[in-house]
């Protein structure tokens, strides 16, 4: 199953010494987490809009408790908002089309 997977509202800081400390404790090693699972072929695709204290990527995972237990190893998981969408294939959603076309006549 695919997951579209979204990180908001990622930590402000409020001086250097928070900032170098999420920095290298946090937000660095989340990010080398995310390209492990790429390398890994857990994620297909990341990034971080401009400007924005947001993550997003597509997340392979067999079932939702995988998907959850990936995010949950990053250790960026408690410092952000996190919405999960699964994704239904396109050729999954046209076979159901085609199907409602036939019934409808």
């Amino acid at each position: 199953m695919k997951y579209l997977v979204s990180g908001t509202s990622g930590p402000g800081f409020q001086s250097p010494d928070e900032a170098k400390q999420l920095l290298e404790g946090v937000v660095h090693p989340s990010f080398a987490r995310i390209q492990q699972l790429e390398a890994e072929g857990k994620i297909s695709a990341s990034g971080l809009p401009v400007g924005d204290r947001t993550i997003v990527f597509v997340l392979e995972a067999e079932s939702h408790a995988e998907a959850d237990s990936i995010i949950q190893s990053m250790p960026i998981w408690s410092h952000l908002e996190w919405e999960v969408v699964a994704l239904q294939s396109v050729g999954d959603r046209m076979a159901q089309e085609k199907q409602m076309l036939a019934q409808l006549g």
